[in-house]
């Protein structure tokens, strides 16, 4: 009797002990899980050093992950291009697991996971923003993106920004990267000084597409080749002396400054204020 009563304590406590062994079962993500609001399936490995190398990243970059699943995108970050970076993700177990990735990687000085919101999350001190979402939750994300430091510089792996055209579409076996680079908003009438010619210069835009005149007396000259990338802004028109100007420069806020020259190998500075 005292063999069985012995057996049947074992046994017991064996039962008891099953569910406390389960819980501590390492915890592995499944392709195709749910999450908040989009499940879950990992970037290949391939199309990850793609959008890297698209953002044309750098040690002095700080990448920052939307939806960072696993962690890969911010220990590539971190691993082979030497950029500080942090990945966002809303599970807390898969935040949990992505930073063991992390530690296992041996990143832990440059790369983090963090639990958090995407939305509510503050990540304008980034420099390269990258994601695989899904086109309403970039939609969704498109003015927080677009409100960030003029040149900071967005990767999406498979979906677009809708009207807002990237300004490059690497495909991979099927699969596409796309890439945008946040320009600087210089919508509106601008007083333009160019060596001490002043007139104003009023610029169109829809995202990082301009267009717009300079006014010279009565006329309001048109613009050619314009490019806005960033905060770096260019364009050319030609005056009433049948001279052609290319301008380049810098756009800071309500200002811009660079330098032009004609094609009478005229050159000088020029400066503008928005009115």
């Amino acid at each position: 009797m005292h063999l069985n009563r012995i057996a049947f304590v074992l046994v017991a406590a064996l039962a008891l002990s099953l569910p406390a062994a389960a819980q501590q079962k390492p915890y592995e993500p499944q392709v195709g899980q749910a999450g908040k609001d989009v499940i879950w399936v990992p970037t290949p490995d391939e199309v990850v050093d793609r959008m890297l190398r698209m953002a044309q990243t750098t040690p002095n970059d700080y990448v920052v992950d939307l939806g960072a699943g696993d962690g890969k995108i911010a220990i590539a970050a971190a691993k082979k291009f030497g950029a500080r970076s942090l990945g966002i993700e809303y599970n807390p177990e898969m935040a949990k697991h992505a930073q063991g990735n992390v530690e296992k990687a041996g990143v832990t000085g440059r790369a983090r996971i963090m639990q958090g919101d995407i939305f509510a999350t503050n990540f304008s001190d980034a420099t390269v923003v990258t994601m695989y979402l899904l086109p309403g939750l970039n939609m969704k994300l498109r003015p927080t993106l677009l409100a960030m430091k003029p040149g900071t510089r967005v990767v999406s792996h498979s979906f677009t920004m809708e009207d807002w055209e990237a300004d490059e579409i690497s495909t991979m076996d099927g699969r596409r990267a796309y890439f945008w680079v946040v320009p600087a908003n210089v919508m509106g009438t601008w007083a333009l000084d160019a060596g001490g010619q002043k007139t104003d210069l009023a610029l169109e835009q829809t995202f990082q597409k301009i267009n717009g005149s300079v006014g010279i007396g009565p006329v309001h000259a048109g613009l050619r080749d314009t490019r806005l990338r960033g905060p770096f802004i260019q364009f050319s028109y030609v005056g009433q002396d049948r001279v052609r100007r290319d301008f380049t420069g810098r756009v800071d806020g309500a200002k811009m400054e660079g330098s032009f020259r004609d094609e009478k190998g005229g050159e000088g500075k020029w400066t503008a204020a928005k009115k």
